[in-house]
């Protein structure tokens, strides 16, 4: 078993549902955005998208891994720190694009 985080788009928010239970029903353990009822990040108020911000990186910090949902290979910018935040930890890096055939 695993603690794997899902990182991505907004935009996305369909294949994230989709491969958190994939791997859920895989043994893992899966964090996700909470927030995504929510239609975009730009429906928060700036104190919200800090606070959400901070949030996600703490699931990276717990995390073993994270799971990088990049539909057409689309990797935003917020993505894309929590990338770097995630190597610079040493966590293992998915992507979904290289898992989404065995899916």
């Amino acid at each position: 078993m695993k603690i794997i985080t899902v990182c991505g788009s907004y935009k996305f928010k369909k294949e994230m549902v989709e491969i958190t239970e994939y791997f859920t029903l895989k043994g893992n353990c899966m964090l996700m955005p909470n927030e995504l009822s929510r239609k975009n990040k730009e429906a928060y108020t700036q104190e919200e998208a800090i606070m959400i911000d901070k949030m996600h990186k703490e699931k990276i910090k717990i995390s073993d891994a994270i799971l990088v949902v990049n539909v057409n290979n689309y990797i935003g910018s917020s993505t894309k720190s929590e990338i770097e935040f995630a190597k610079s930890l040493g966590k293992e890096i998915l992507y979904y694009t290289d898992l989404k055939e065995n899916i």
